[in-house]
């Protein structure tokens, strides 16, 4: 099984303030809906609250050792028992959404991260853990901002090298 990360992130690697996202970008949630649809997500009990709800079409796994039952969510207190979940439902690319505390601790387990990067620096709280010499870009769309989306953005598609 594949594990993805998929994240939104500014020019300082900032993803959210006050557990929010730092600004509304529809083709970025249209990338996003289109990734993970399908496929199995990993959040933390923070992005689920940001969120509000399970995403529909998609089996949501919400990491938390506060709660034990969410609605239309597998629960569980430790990744790795995510994880293992994921494998275990046959998933062939597992989709970790956030946040911080996430990334931090599954950034070592990742395959491929797939980064929207907005080109402006936003006054975040939270952010996305710099990347070691041992991601490779594999693909670098660039955007520029329009009616819908306010900033100029890129998709970006990272690989493990080792």
């Amino acid at each position: 099984m594949i594990i993805s990360l998929v994240v939104v992130a500014d020019e300082k690697n900032g993803i959210g303030k006050n557990n929010q996202l730092l600004c509304h970008l529809p083709a970025d949630l249209k990338y996003f809906k289109a990734l993970t649809t399908g496929h199995t997500i990993l959040m933390g009990r923070k992005t689920f609250e940001s969120i509000a709800k399970a995403l529909p079409n998609r089996k949501n796994i919400v990491i938390t050792t506060q709660a034990k039952k969410i609605e239309n969510c597998f629960v569980f207190d430790d990744i790795k028992k995510g994880i293992e979940f994921a494998k275990s439902a046959d998933e062939n690319e597992l989709f970790i959404i956030g946040g911080e505390s996430i990334y931090k601790q599954t950034l070592q387990l990742a395959d491929k991260i797939y980064l929207s990067k907005i080109h402006f620096a936003f006054d975040a709280d939270v952010f996305f853990p710099e990347l070691e010499n041992n991601w490779k870009i594999l693909k670098d769309e660039k955007h520029e901002a329009d009616e819908k989306n306010k900033f100029d953005y890129s998709f970006r598609i990272y690989e493990k090298t080792n």
